[in-house]
């Protein structure tokens, strides 16, 4: 036998081979299913580099788990969410989107627009929302202390002058807290260039305009800082118009037949059960803000309780929480308005002032130290906090079951939804925080490397927050001797 037939019978014993194998079509789809699982998997370890150490759990794990999971993300949190309600939504998104997966992008987006749109601290319903809608009240209840907690105990204890005199000026922190606000500003910057990726040419459009509002406010000296808590909710309400009178139009400019957020399953019942509370209770808990409101404002202008001081400075600041719109900034000058000079100094607002914000948590926290300052008990501290804090947590508490339900699915409350022109506020805050915490080389060294940090490697937020303060803090004229020039003088 040639070598041309031997190699021939070899091809013929290899055919006859192939053809005694059965074709499986289970197989063959279970192989790619494989094959496709893979894929994601390589995906996925793409975009979340440095993200091998967290581990994912099910939305539909048992609820102890999610709730085991909700005190293991939010206590580390309470302790680095520096530089403001801004930087707080960065960190949520980079923590709870990107990291830890809990929701997708447009799931987050529209949590943070309700959250816009209520009055109260924005990042601390995020919060609760967030967790909420991951281990229902009990897990929202628990983030909300977590999230708290570091900035309320100090804030309270400062009444026994243990931390009083910490920080009295806050253009001048320490050497160890300067690097923080450049670092929380980095992750804005990051969150917003995130959000703005899933916008139409119509929602950047309006993001634009109410980004110029906001921005135009903010810098007339002829308009107070009182005004955007309604110009805020103006300018979203007409966002919302002007996306609902768009879906009616034969050819709207945006899209409005996509399918809800896969967070917001309408065919599934999985997120109510998780949320565990049922929409009358949603609607229940409306009702209390607006009877608790009426009934104290009765009690103190219509009748001699208002005497009873736990009674008044309650009044005072539930009144104050049910009215704030446009974040936590906005609070300080009605606040001022109303405690300095019945309550105390202008020197001690100050110096309580100086110190929220070099703590972490919401700035609503220094409701705690008026509080102390008012009258030396804690129970005042406390009645101060829960006044200030009690709109804006009971409201969400109110419209997230209401958001969880067929509400997101109906289709002119998805054209409403105020994504854009809340989108565009938060824009607005990257250029306004920007000009406040980065004043020389030092801080641009800061912003820089944790905003490489975050963007590059996608290092998580509390990691971000923690290096540039390291840098920050080796940079300070206090450790380095160097004579830096302000950053934006010749």
């Amino acid at each position: 036998m040639t070598q041309k037939e031997e190699e021939e019978t070899k091809q013929e014993e290899v055919l006859a081979d192939d053809d005694d194998e059965e074709y499986d079509p289970d197989d063959m789809e279970e192989n790619n299913n494989n094959n496709n699982n893979n894929i994601v998997d390589n995906d996925d370890n793409d975009n979340n580099d440095g993200d091998d150490k967290v581990q994912r759990i099910d939305a539909d794990a048992p609820w102890l788990q999610r709730y085991l999971e909700v005190i293991q993300t939010f206590w580390p949190l309470g302790l680095v969410a520096f530089g403001g309600p801004q930087a707080h939504v960065a960190i949520l998104r980079d923590h709870l989107v990107t990291q830890r997966g809990w929701m997708d992008e447009d799931q987050f987006t529209e949590l943070f627009a309700i959250g816009q749109g209520l009055p109260g601290p924005t990042s601390t319903q995020l919060v609760v929302s967030t967790a909420l809608s991951r281990a229902g009240a009990i897990g929202g209840l628990t983030a909300f202390f977590l999230w708290n907690v570091p900035g309320l105990v100090v804030l309270t204890v400062s009444l026994w002058g243990i931390a009083h005199d910490f920080i009295e000026d806050p253009d001048n922190p320490p050497f160890w807290l300067a690097g923080l606000p450049p670092a929380a500003v980095s992750l804005v910057f990051k969150a917003f260039y995130g959000f703005c990726q899933k916008l139409d040419k119509l929602g950047l459009c309006l993001a634009l305009v109410s980004g110029l509002i906001a921005i135009g406010i903010n810098h007339d000296a002829r308009i107070p800082p009182t005004s955007s808590q309604y110009v805020f909710p103006i300018t979203l309400a007409v966002g919302g118009l002007i996306t609902f009178l768009d879906s009616k139009r034969t050819k709207p400019f945006s899209s409005y037949d996509k399918p809800p957020s896969a967070g917001w399953k309408v065919e599934s019942d999985a997120l109510m059960k998780r949320i565990g509370i049922p929409i009358w209770v949603g609607c229940l808990l409306f009702v209390l803000w607006a009877g608790v409101l009426t009934l104290t404002l009765c009690l103190v202008n219509l009748t001699d309780m208002h005497e009873n001081v736990y009674l008044e400075i309650f009044e005072l600041m539930f009144r104050i929480g049910s009215i704030i719109f446009g974040g936590d900034q906005v609070v300080l000058p009605l606040l001022e308005d109303e405690v300095v000079p019945s309550w105390m100094s202008r020197n001690q607002f100050l110096q309580g002032l100086g110190l929220a914000q070099s703590l972490p948590g919401p700035l609503f926290n220094f409701s705690a130290y008026l509080g102390a300052i008012i009258r030396a008990t804690f129970g005042v501290a406390l009645v101060v906090w829960a006044g200030l804090f009690g709109p804006g947590v009971l409201l969400i508490f109110a419209m997230v079951p209401l958001l969880g339900s067929r509400l997101r699915h109906v289709t002119a409350f998805r054209s409403t939804l105020i994504d854009p022109v809340a989108i565009g506020l938060f824009g607005a805050a990257c250029v306004i925080l920007w000009e406040v915490p980065v004043m020389d080389a030092a801080d641009v060294m800061v912003f820089c490397l944790s905003g490489f940090l975050a963007v590059v490697y996608n290092v998580m937020a509390p990691l971000v927050v923690l290096a540039g303060g390291v840098l920050g803090a080796i940079l300070h004229e206090d450790v380095l001797i160097w004579d830096k020039l302000p950053y934006c003088e010749a």
